[in-house]
């Protein structure tokens, strides 16, 4: 599946495209990623420490609130309450920058390895999203966080850049 391209990841579309979700591979990739992703994050010795006696069904919960975010089924604001839920979970956790930047890190050099697609596109997108959410659970976990309103998911879509075709 990596390197798939745009017309072969099925699922859903906005306006003509597939979703970010559709275009991960959809819920099983997502699944994929977070179980690969988690596997070894409780290896890293940065970031060990801040998910120890995490819970078993972590990596499904990020795994709906990715797709989610990334215009798949609502599931985690059914689930488990959404925004405010996720903005909570965070509060008080003291993320450190160096844990932040090591989460991201480990999160991107898995892809390849849990299947999701390749291209820049897909890539600039995915990590995008993952920058400002990891910069807001910094936020969040800090000293002075913004007030867990009743926000909706923050759902993105693949901006302004055309999908990415070989030539050929």
């Amino acid at each position: 599946m990596s390197g798939q391209s745009v017309e072969h990841a099925g699922g859903d579309t906005t306006d003509g495209q597939p979703t970010l979700y559709a275009w991960a591979g959809g819920e099983a990739a997502l699944h994929r990623l977070t179980e690969v992703f988690y596997g070894q994050v409780l290896e890293d010795p940065v970031l060990a420490p801040v998910f120890a006696g995490m819970d078993a069904g972590h990596p499904r919960h990020v795994a709906q609130w990715l797709g989610e975010v990334f215009g798949g089924p609502k599931a985690y604001t059914a689930g488990r309450g959404g925004h405010p839920h996720m903005a909570a979970r965070h509060l008080g956790r003291g993320i450190t920058e160096k844990q932040r930047h090591r989460w991201v890190d480990l999160l991107q050099d898995v892809l390849d390895e849990a299947g999701l697609p390749s291209d820049p596109e897909f890539r600039a997108v995915f990590v995008h999203y993952i920058e400002w959410g990891t910069r807001m659970a910094v936020l969040y976990s800090g000293e002075n966080p913004p007030p867990v309103d009743a926000a909706d998911v923050p759902v993105r879509d693949r901006g302004r850049t055309p999908p990415w075709q070989p030539e050929g």
